[in-house]
């Protein structure tokens, strides 16, 4: 038996709504550097699209799988029944079940509910696709990893609002080093590291950053970590029986797409609650996505509600 971790985000550039940082921990037979989860699980799911995987569920980068103009339904179609599998027999109907099913750290969760969009955590889910769909979906995936010997063991998510995302990049000086941090953070959650069983951890690079031991590092407690590989393309390193991969285009293993498509369903519907709310107090509003120049606008148009309703600044807009 073997142990895989992987881990991605979703909304690092935005100035509005939060960060999604995801790690989801896996079960497989055998080394986990050497299992291929897309030739065992070719039954339920494919990463191709939808009109070319004849009906499977599409696994891949979830920018590959979710587009503005197909609306939610394909992402949600997709990432819904791993989620549902991980919650077991609860019900996932809700954006406040999602909350509690990923987030870890009790005080971040009251944080969100402090946020005047997220007080009513009562937003339905799912938004596009029929419960029974997914509960079909979830039905055949958990028999698809039964028959192979995977069990999905963990999701663990740090959902980074405004104002915890200015108060990091000002404690630890760069927007870059906050998600290095943070990753490492999650990374403690989701691995055993007395574990005796081969352990493999894959992430996406951090834009230029090559180096990650000195973060590795802070995370240990004086474990020997060996630098393998540092290259533009990988960063490789070992510690103990783990090896702990940071590459580019890492959403090609699938663990990483999963926990890439849980960040972006989740930042995508908790933006459709903010746009919803805002458009209680704005009428007419063009929903926004939060990325730059359209958050402007955004954040333009609601000027004077943002003041009528007296919301800071610091809970609503990211500096960097």
């Amino acid at each position: 038996m073997g142990l895989l971790i992987g881990m991605d985000e979703a909304g690092y550039g935005p100035n509005l709504g939060p960060l999604v940082i995801t790690a989801s921990l896996w079960k497989v037979p055998g080394d986990p550097r050497e299992f291929d989860f897309w030739q065992a699980l070719q039954s339920v799911v494919s990463q191709k699209k939808p009109s070319k995987n004849g009906g499977l569920l599409h696994v891949a980068d979830s920018k590959e799988v979710h587009s503005s103009s197909a609306g939610l339904a394909p992402l949600e179609k997709s990432t819904l029944p791993f989620l549902q599998l991980f919650n077991g027999e609860a019900k996932l109907d809700s954006l406040e079940s999602l909350w509690q099913l990923l987030i870890a750290a009790p005080e971040h969760l009251d944080a969100i509910h402090k946020q005047p969009w997220n007080c009513n955590g009562g937003f339905s889910l799912p938004t596009a696709v029929e419960s029974e769909t997914v509960q079909a979906s979830q039905r055949d995936l958990k028999a698809a990893l039964d028959a192979v010997g995977v069990e999905l063991r963990a999701f663990c998510s740090e959902i980074v609002l405004p104002e915890r995302f200015n108060n990091l990049c000002a404690e630890y000086g760069t927007k870059g080093v906050m998600l290095t941090r943070l990753c490492m953070q999650l990374l403690t959650r989701v691995w055993d590291r007395t574990s005796t069983e081969s352990t493999l951890i894959i992430g996406d690079k951090h834009g230029g950053r090559n180096r990650y031991d000195e973060y590795l590092d802070e995370i240990l407690d004086g474990e020997m970590i060996f630098r393998v590989e540092e290259s533009t393309a990988k960063s490789i390193y070992k510690v103990g029986k783990t090896e702990v991969r940071f590459q580019t285009k890492a959403e090609a293993h699938f663990p990483v797409a999963v926990s890439s498509m849980v960040c972006k369903y989740t930042r995508e519907v908790m933006m459709e609650r903010f746009n919803q709310f805002w458009s209680q107090h704005v009428p007419d509003l063009k929903p926004t996505k939060g990325y730059p120049v359209d958050a402007r606008r955004f954040k333009d148009e609601i000027a004077a509600a943002q003041e009528r309703l007296e919301i800071p600044d610091q809970i609503l807009w990211r500096g960097r």
